[in-house]
């Protein structure tokens, strides 16, 4: 069982690092264009703090103020508010302002996580979800919206056990996959493994699967984002399903987008971060 405390600290870890690589950028380089189309580098963090003050206020509906978070569903539906617009407008801040509003988000999300109550569920604009998972996807968020700027920089990040929470959200929404491509989800379970960056292996499913998907957790976390594209990968699938969800696995909500085609993701040039 997952501790919501031990989520939440891989959060802010997670979270830290971005904040470093930033917080040392100097403003001219906020412009710099990312692979996401039409998104600079204040658009990427603009997007994140947004979505954190999102989350804040599902999980201060969580805890008895359901019009916190109806406000934004409303906004969303009617097209005020959309999430280009959004980071757009953040985006638009000084940095150091957007930097600073990133980290109060920050602190405000997990303080509201706190509050909710053991077996809470969050109002999401997907399914509800508790405050642990909504903490992992916050993780999961936070490291691939950092890789588009690290990406944009030319730099790298080193890879850590972190990413095991992103590529458990993947494995646990794999019939969710399905049903966005509208593809009938396997009956039958996979079995996972992935290599850890500490050298751990990692695996989910039965070890009798017919079904198998194996390679670098990074390289897998990498493609469940959608931040490279698959021929870039060291991941490999045995068995037609698991080759079809290699080509349509994602960790996030929402419609899954075109994805990178080979060679666009790397954008800048510079010494690792």
């Amino acid at each position: 069982m997952v501790e919501l405390a031990d989520v939440l600290a891989d959060y802010e870890a997670e979270s830290a690092v971005l904040d470093g690589i930033l917080a040392a950028l100097p403003a001219e380089d906020w412009s710099r264009p990312t692979p996401a189309p039409g998104w600079n580098i204040g658009h990427q963090l603009g997007h994140l703090a947004w979505t954190d003050e999102v989350a804040s206020d599902a999980a201060t509906a969580a805890i008895g103020d359901p019009a916190a978070f109806a406000t934004w569903t409303r906004a969303l539906q009617t097209g005020s508010v959309s999430i280009d617009s959004a980071a757009a407008e953040l985006a638009a801040l000084p940095p150091q302002e957007l930097l600073e509003r990133w980290r109060e988000g920050r602190r405000r999300l997990a303080a509201s996580l706190v509050a909710v109550a053991p077996g809470g569920k969050l109002p999401w604009f997907g399914p509800p979800m508790s405050a642990t998972s909504m903490a992992t996807a916050r993780i999961m968020e936070t490291w691939a919206h950092g890789q588009d700027i690290v990406d944009a920089l030319g730099t790298s990040r080193e890879p850590t056990d972190r990413l095991r929470h992103i590529a458990h959200l993947a494995v646990r929404t794999r019939d969710f996959s399905f049903k966005l491509n509208k593809l009938t989800p396997p009956e039958a379970e996979f079995r996972v493994e992935l290599e850890g960056p500490s050298g751990v292996l990692w695996t989910w499913g039965p070890t009798d699967a017919v079904e198998r998907v194996s390679g670098p957790a990074e390289d897998f976390c990498l493609l469940a984002t959608r931040r490279r594209h698959r021929d870039e990968l060291a991941v490999t699938a045995q068995g037609p399903n698991a080759e079809t969800w290699l080509d349509i696995v994602q960790a996030f909500a929402g419609p899954p987008g075109e994805g990178r085609k080979p060679g666009t993701s790397r954008l800048g040039s510079g010494p690792a971060a």
